[in-house]
């Protein structure tokens, strides 16, 4: 399966919405994309994960290095409405504690 992100520019955050899975073949679209978007500095980015069933490890990668990049950019980064399948992964990994991880759905949908 493929991955599609769409960017929505909304007040004062730019919204990620993904659509597909995340793994190995996809990530390196998903990390452009993303850093892309962190490093223009104190930027809001939350990456809306509804449409995303599928993560893997390298996924986790991705979403490791963009978080790194806010925070060098002074930019902030939030996940948001993430499936059970892929919220269990950052719970098993720890990252549900370093990562801000919303469960509220975006005005309009």
């Amino acid at each position: 399966m493929d991955l599609s992100i769409d960017v929505v520019n909304e007040r004062d955050k730019l919204i990620a919405v993904l659509v597909g899975e995340v793994d190995v073949y996809t990530a390196p679209k998903l990390k452009e994309s993303l850093l892309f978007l962190v490093k223009k500095e104190q930027t809001m980015l939350e990456v809306d994960m509804t449409g995303v069933s599928y993560m893997d490890s390298t996924g986790l990668g991705v979403i490791i290095s963009v978080l790194k990049a806010a925070k060098e950019h002074e930019s902030q980064l939030r996940l948001s409405n993430l499936q059970d399948s892929v919220m269990r992964l950052f719970h098993i990994t720890g990252l549900d504690k370093v990562i801000d991880i919303s469960v509220s759905i975006r005005e309009g949908r």
